[in-house]
C-alpha cells in the first residue's frame, strides 16, 4: 500500500512538472476586470504564472509549451467561492455528523470537499468555520501540492457569544473584552487570513468592537453574519469589512434604519468597498429540489468520500421535503430578490459564496448554482456576476496582485467551458478546463 501511495505522489509530481509551461489557445477571453472579451486568446504560462496574453497570429507560441487547445471555448479566471464549508458535504443531520465525521475530517472529509471545488472550477475558496487544526492542515496540504484543491483562505473556528452545545471545536465564545481580544490573537497568532463574527448582537458593545479593532490590528478582515437587523447594525458600528447571507428570516425586505445605514457606509469612498455575501442559492432552489431533486443523485458530490460516508449522507437526504433545516424557506424565497435588489441598490459590493456544505448542497454543484441564480433569476448581468466571482473577492482578500483576472505576472488560476458563458451562465455546471497555478486538473 505504501508503494501504491508513493507512486501515486510521484505521478502527481511529474503532472505538475509536466504542465509547467502551458499555451492556452483559441477561446475567447474573459479575463476578469470587465472589459470585452478577447477572440482567439493565447495565453501563456511558464513557472505557476501567466507570461503573456494576446491573440492567434500576433503572440507567438513557444515550442516548449504544452499547447491546450479552448477553440470554442470562453476563458476566465478561476472562480472563486468566498463562503464554503470543507467539513461537511451536504448531510442533513448536524448533530450526527459531528459524532461521527469529526475524527474523519482532516483524512476523508475535508480533502474530498477541496476536491470537489476545484473539479468545479473554483481554485480560490474562503472556509468560514471549521476546527483551527484541521482546516489549517488541510490549507498547507493544498498549498504544498500534496492533495488538489483550491487555494485556502480560512477563518478557523467561529468567534460568538456562547457556543451552541457540542461545537466548541469549531465555536469559540468569548467571555468579556480581554478573552475577545485573546481569541482573536490566538486566530492571528496560528496564521488564519480572516475573522468570522457571529452572534455579536447578543455580545456586548465592548466584547464586539474589541474584535474586530484586535482583528484588523493583526491586518486581518472581519466578516459576520447578518441575519438580525441588530447584527448589521452592530457590525457596521464596528467596521466589519464583509457581512454574509440576506437573513432576516421571512421579514419582506431590509428595515429602513438598516438601509439608511448601509447607504451611509458605502457612500464613504475613503473607507473602501463594502462587502456582502448574500449566499442565495441553497434557499432560492430549494422547492425546485423538493419537486425535482434529481440532481441529488449526481456522483459528483461522492468525489474522495468513502462508501460508508456517501451512503449516510444518501440516506439523510433522502426526503428533502421534511429536513427542519429548511422548515422555513419556502416563506423566505419570496424575500430573497427584494432583499438582494436592496443592497445592490444601497452600493454593496456582492460577492459570490454559496455556503456550500450545508444540507443538499454539495461542493461540486453549489458555486456555479449560485451563479446561475444571480443572472437568471436576480437579474444580475453576467459580466457583473462573473466579476463578482474573480476580480472583487480577490481584491477583498488583499490579493488582486495575484489572482482574481488573466493578466500577465499573476498566478495562472484558469478555467475553460465550452459554449457562450456570457449568455448561457449554467454552462459552468461542466467545465472542461481547470488550471490552478499554472499546473492542470481538468
Amino acid at each position: 500500500m505504501r508503494l501504491i501511495v508513493v507512486l501515486i505522489l510521484a505521478l502527481f509530481t511529474a503532472a505538475a512538472a509536466a504542465g509547467d509551461r502551458l499555451a492556452l489557445v483559441g477561446g475567447t477571453l474573459i479575463d476578469g476586470n470587465g472589459g470585452p472579451p478577447l477572440a482567439n486568446s493565447v495565453i501563456l504560462v511558464a513557472d505557476k504564472r501567466i507570461t503573456a496574453v494576446g491573440q492567434v497570429g500576433q503572440l507567438e507560441i513557444p515550442a516548449d509549451h504544452r499547447v491546450i487547445s479552448t477553440e470554442g471555448m470562453s476563458v476566465l479566471p478561476g472562480l472563486w467561492d468566498m463562503h464554503v464549508h470543507l467539513m461537511i458535504t451536504g448531510h442533513a443531520d448536524y448533530a450526527h455528523w459531528r459524532r461521527h465525521y469529526t475524527h474523519r475530517l482532516r483524512d476523508e472529509i475535508m480533502p474530498a470537499a477541496a476536491r470537489q471545488l476545484l473539479w468545479a472550477g473554483v481554485t480560490s475558496a474562503r472556509d468560514l468555520g471549521a476546527p483551527l487544526d484541521d482546516i489549517l492542515a488541510i490549507r498547507e496540504a493544498i498549498a504544498s501540492g500534496d492533495i488538489p484543491g483550491p487555494t485556502l483562505y480560512v477563518s478557523g473556528p467561529f468567534i460568538q457569544h456562547r457556543p451552541y452545545p457540542g461545537t466548541d471545536h469549531y465555536r469559540w465564545g468569548v467571555h468579556g473584552v480581554d478573552d475577545a481580544r485573546a481569541r482573536v490573537r490566538e486566530l492571528a497568532e496560528a496564521g488564519v487570513d480572516v475573522i468570522k463574527l457571529i452572534d455579536h448582537d447578543q455580545m456586548s458593545e465592548e466584547e464586539y468592537l474589541a474584535v474586530v479593532e484586535e482583528a484588523h490590528a493583526h491586518g486581518l478582515p472581519v466578516v459576520a453574519h447578518a441575519h438580525r437587523p441588530e447584527e448589521i447594525l452592530r457590525g457596521l458600528r464596528a467596521g466589519v469589512d464583509n457581512f454574509e447571507h440576506t437573513g432576516l428570516a421571512t421579514a419582506p425586505i431590509y428595515p429602513a434604519d438598516v438601509i439608511e445605514a448601509l447607504a451611509a457606509r458605502t457612500a464613504r469612498m475613503d473607507l473602501g468597498p463594502l462587502y456582502w455575501t448574500p449566499t442565495v442559492e441553497p434557499l432560492f432552489n430549494y422547492v425546485h429540489t423538493i419537486r425535482n431533486p434529481e440532481h441529488l443523485d449526481d456522483p459528483c458530490w461522492h468525489q474522495g468520500l468513502a462508501e460508508d460516508t456517501i451512503e449516510d449522507i444518501r440516506a439523510s437526504i433522502r426526503h428533502p421535503e421534511r429536513l427542519p433545516y429548511f422548515q422555513l424557506t419556502a416563506a423566505r424565497k419570496p424575500t430573497l430578490r427584494p432583499k438582494f435588489d436592496q443592497l445592490r441598490e444601497a452600493g454593496a459590493t456582492l460577492l459570490i459564496g454559496t455556503d456550500s456544505g450545508v444540507p443538499l448542497s454539495f461542493h461540486c454543484q453549489s458555486t456555479w448554482a449560485e451563479l446561475e441564480v444571480w443572472v437568471n433569476h436576480m437579474d444580475m448581468d453576467p459580466m457583473d456576476t462573473i466579476r463578482a466571482a474573480t476580480y472583487w473577492p480577490a481584491r477583498m482578500m488583499g490579493v488582486l496582485d495575484d489572482v482574481g483576472t488573466v493578466e500577465a505576472g499573476k498566478y495562472a488560476d484558469i478555467i475553460a467551458v465550452r459554449g457562450d458563458v456570457l449568455r448561457f451562465i449554467n454552462i459552468l455546471r461542466d467545465v472542461d478546463i481547470v488550471v490552478r497555478h499554472g499546473q492542470q486538473f481538468r
